[in-house]
Protein backbone atom coordinates (compact mmCIF):
# COMPACT_ATOMS: atom_id res chain seq x y z
CA UNK A 1 0.00 0.00 0.00
CA UNK A 2 1.36 3.37 -1.03
CA UNK A 3 1.41 5.98 1.73
CA UNK A 4 0.55 9.58 0.94
CA UNK A 5 2.64 12.64 1.71
CA UNK A 6 0.35 15.30 3.21
CA UNK A 7 -0.99 17.52 0.45
CA UNK A 8 0.14 20.75 2.11
CA UNK A 9 3.74 19.49 2.22
CA UNK A 10 3.66 18.30 -1.40
CA UNK A 11 2.25 21.64 -2.58
CA UNK A 12 4.40 23.92 -0.38
CA UNK A 13 7.15 24.45 -3.02
CA UNK A 14 4.72 25.57 -5.74
CA UNK A 15 4.53 29.26 -4.67
CA UNK A 16 8.34 29.38 -4.53
CA UNK A 17 8.58 28.22 -8.14
CA UNK A 18 5.79 30.55 -9.27
CA UNK A 19 7.56 33.55 -7.76
CA UNK A 20 10.95 32.65 -9.28
CA UNK A 21 12.57 31.20 -6.15
CA UNK A 22 12.60 27.54 -7.22
CA UNK A 23 16.40 27.66 -7.29
CA UNK A 24 16.31 27.71 -3.47
CA UNK A 25 15.23 24.06 -3.58
CA UNK A 26 18.30 22.97 -5.56
CA UNK A 27 18.51 20.87 -8.68
CA UNK A 28 16.60 17.85 -7.36
CA UNK A 29 13.19 19.53 -7.51
CA UNK A 30 11.09 21.07 -10.26
CA UNK A 31 7.56 22.26 -10.87
CA UNK A 32 5.48 20.85 -13.68
CA UNK A 33 2.56 22.78 -15.18
CA UNK A 34 0.09 20.47 -16.90
CA UNK A 35 -3.55 20.72 -18.00
CA UNK A 36 -6.46 19.11 -16.21
CA UNK A 37 -7.92 16.23 -18.21
CA UNK A 38 -11.48 17.43 -17.85
CA UNK A 39 -11.22 21.12 -17.04
CA UNK A 40 -8.31 22.06 -19.32
CA UNK A 41 -7.21 24.40 -16.51
CA UNK A 42 -3.52 24.69 -15.57
CA UNK A 43 -2.46 22.42 -12.72
CA UNK A 44 0.87 22.35 -10.87
CA UNK A 45 2.92 19.63 -9.23
CA UNK A 46 6.24 19.98 -7.40
CA UNK A 47 8.25 16.84 -8.19
CA UNK A 48 11.65 15.31 -7.52
CA UNK A 49 13.93 15.02 -10.54
CA UNK A 50 15.06 11.41 -10.80
CA UNK A 51 17.75 12.20 -13.37
CA UNK A 52 18.81 14.83 -15.90
CA UNK A 53 19.62 14.34 -19.56
CA UNK A 54 20.64 16.96 -22.12
CA UNK A 55 17.49 19.06 -22.55
CA UNK A 56 15.31 16.70 -20.49
CA UNK A 57 14.32 15.75 -16.96
CA UNK A 58 13.34 12.29 -15.80
CA UNK A 59 10.46 12.14 -13.31
CA UNK A 60 8.91 9.28 -11.37
CA UNK A 61 5.23 9.06 -10.49
CA UNK A 62 5.63 8.04 -6.86
CA UNK A 63 1.91 7.37 -6.52
CA UNK A 64 1.84 5.25 -9.63
CA UNK A 65 -0.29 5.52 -12.76
CA UNK A 66 -3.27 6.87 -10.78
CA UNK A 67 -1.43 10.05 -9.84
CA UNK A 68 -3.35 13.07 -11.11
CA UNK A 69 -0.34 14.77 -12.71
CA UNK A 70 0.63 11.53 -14.45
CA UNK A 71 -2.88 10.96 -15.81
CA UNK A 72 -2.98 14.57 -17.01
CA UNK A 73 0.32 14.40 -18.92
CA UNK A 74 -0.74 11.12 -20.54
CA UNK A 75 -3.91 12.87 -21.74
CA UNK A 76 -2.06 16.05 -22.82
CA UNK A 77 1.75 15.79 -22.99
CA UNK A 78 2.30 19.52 -23.67
CA UNK A 79 3.63 20.88 -20.35
CA UNK A 80 5.75 23.69 -18.92
CA UNK A 81 8.71 23.26 -16.56
CA UNK A 82 10.17 25.34 -13.75
CA UNK A 83 13.57 24.26 -12.45
CA UNK A 84 16.46 26.23 -11.03
CA UNK A 85 16.28 29.64 -12.67
CA UNK A 86 14.21 28.43 -15.64
CA UNK A 87 10.58 29.49 -15.53
CA UNK A 88 7.72 28.19 -17.67
CA UNK A 89 9.83 26.43 -20.31
CA UNK A 90 7.64 24.58 -22.86
CA UNK A 91 8.22 20.83 -22.87
CA UNK A 92 6.69 17.52 -23.91
CA UNK A 93 6.12 14.62 -21.49
CA UNK A 94 6.65 11.04 -22.68
CA UNK A 95 6.09 7.92 -20.56
CA UNK A 96 9.12 5.63 -20.71
CA UNK A 97 8.69 2.00 -21.83
CA UNK A 98 8.66 -0.45 -18.89
CA UNK A 99 12.09 -1.98 -19.60
CA UNK A 100 13.80 1.42 -19.82
CA UNK A 101 11.96 2.67 -16.73
CA UNK A 102 13.05 -0.37 -14.70
CA UNK A 103 16.68 0.12 -15.72
CA UNK A 104 16.58 3.83 -14.88
CA UNK A 105 15.09 3.04 -11.45
CA UNK A 106 17.92 0.55 -10.88
CA UNK A 107 20.47 3.22 -11.84
CA UNK A 108 18.83 5.71 -9.47
CA UNK A 109 18.84 3.18 -6.66
CA UNK A 110 22.55 2.46 -7.18
CA UNK A 111 23.55 6.12 -7.47
CA UNK A 112 21.31 7.41 -4.64
CA UNK A 113 20.87 4.45 -2.30
CA UNK A 114 19.88 6.53 0.73
CA UNK A 115 17.43 8.69 -1.22
CA UNK A 116 15.89 5.62 -2.87
CA UNK A 117 15.55 3.89 0.51
CA UNK A 118 13.95 6.99 2.04
CA UNK A 119 11.56 7.30 -0.89
CA UNK A 120 10.71 3.61 -0.61
CA UNK A 121 9.97 3.96 3.11
CA UNK A 122 7.93 7.14 2.59
CA UNK A 123 5.79 5.59 -0.14
CA UNK A 124 5.67 2.10 1.36
CA UNK A 125 7.53 0.57 -1.61
CA UNK A 126 10.11 -1.57 0.18
CA UNK A 127 11.75 -2.80 -3.03
CA UNK A 128 13.46 0.57 -3.40
CA UNK A 129 15.24 0.05 -0.07
CA UNK A 130 16.18 -3.57 -0.76
CA UNK A 131 19.46 -4.68 -2.36
CA UNK A 132 17.53 -7.30 -4.33
CA UNK A 133 16.84 -6.72 -8.04
CA UNK A 134 13.72 -4.67 -8.67
CA UNK A 135 10.64 -6.73 -9.53
CA UNK A 136 9.43 -6.90 -13.11
CA UNK A 137 6.27 -4.89 -12.32
CA UNK A 138 8.10 -1.93 -10.73
CA UNK A 139 7.68 0.26 -13.83
CA UNK A 140 3.92 -0.33 -13.73
CA UNK A 141 3.81 0.75 -10.07
CA UNK A 142 6.31 3.61 -10.50
CA UNK A 143 6.06 4.87 -14.09
CA UNK A 144 8.77 7.22 -15.35
CA UNK A 145 8.21 10.28 -17.49
CA UNK A 146 10.80 12.07 -19.63
CA UNK A 147 10.05 15.79 -19.92
CA UNK A 148 11.90 17.07 -23.00
CA UNK A 149 12.26 20.76 -23.78
CA UNK A 150 10.67 21.74 -27.10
Amino acid sequence: MVRRIPRWIARAPIPLFQRGFGWLLGSRFMMLEHRGRRSGEPRYAALEVLDREPGALLLVSGYGPKSQWFRNVVADPEVRVWTGRLRGVPARAVVLPADEARERLEQYRRAHARSAAALGRTLGIEELASPEPLPDDIAERLPLVRVQRV
